[in-house]
């Protein structure tokens, strides 16, 4: 028996519809298992270096199907967007829940001083909270400027010891070009470190315990289904094995 031309032509058409049936089957398993989609990321931390790069670098390799968009914002455009539903999940200093959200502890970073090339302090291997007196420091008006302040506050007690501290609206490279240029030092997380800047010099700022250190945490809406923010999850949940709160 052979087929007539109409035959093959009905053929032709049932096989590339069924090709196209399997391709839509193998894209929903693939979605379900979050392995493929679309994940929102808020973040406001350096991609230079550090645990968030080389997280995204493993859930890349992991997931290579899955869009991932990166968003960088303060911490309360970030907790608007995720209120909003524009992002799945966002990455900030400190582990205090953002809005009725779940959160996981992450890791923590060392704070380390920027210095300008020739200051004073640059010739110590590191520098001590005491030896901030009497200079200006920069900080951003955004995240953590916030929890770098209050650390100076803690760390130095008298309002004496402490620097005359200005608060800048200004991104982190131009706060980095502006201790280049003289105008102050800067406190930062290590992960800053990765993209060095001419005439920069970046110490540890230590007291008795040694070097001081800044948390972060992931916070994520608990009505949130997306099956790749639930594959980003579980990656943060093996490569840093802390408890989720608010589960």
């Amino acid at each position: 028996m052979r087929a007539t031309p109409i035959g093959h032509n009905f053929l032709h058409a049932a096989r590339s519809i069924l090709e196209q049936i399997d391709s839509l089957a193998a894209i929903v398993h693939s979605a379900g298992r979050g392995e493929s989609g679309r994940l929102a990321i808020g973040f406001y931390t350096s991609l230079s270096a550090g645990n968030l790069r080389a997280t995204l670098l493993d859930y890349a390799q992991r997931f290579p199907q899955i869009e991932v968009d990166m968003i960088e914002r303060s911490r309360t455009r970030l907790v608007t967007a995720l209120r909003n539903g524009a992002l799945d999940i966002a990455i900030v200093t400190g582990e205090t829940s953002l809005l009725d959200s779940k959160a996981m502890p992450l890791w923590s970073e060392r704070v380390v001083i920027a210095l300008p090339e020739g200051h004073r302090l640059v010739g110590s291997e590191t520098i001590t909270w005491t030896d901030l007196r009497g200079e200006t420091l920069l900080l951003n008006r955004h995240d953590p400027g916030d929890e770098f302040q209050d650390l100076v506050v803690a760390k130095l007690a008298s309002a004496e010891d402490r620097p005359r501290i200005l608060r800048l609206d200004v991104s982190r490279g131009n706060l980095k070009n502006l201790v280049g240029a003289g105008f102050g030092v800067s406190l930062m997380t290590e992960a800053c470190i990765g993209a060095n800047l001419p005439g920069l010099i970046f110490r540890d700022v230590r007291d008795g315990a040694g070097s001081t250190r800044i948390d972060y945490s992931a916070h994520w809406r608990r009505d949130n289904d997306n099956p790749a923010l639930a594959s980003f999850v579980k990656l943060l949940g093996e490569r840093y094995s802390l408890p989720t709160k608010g589960t």
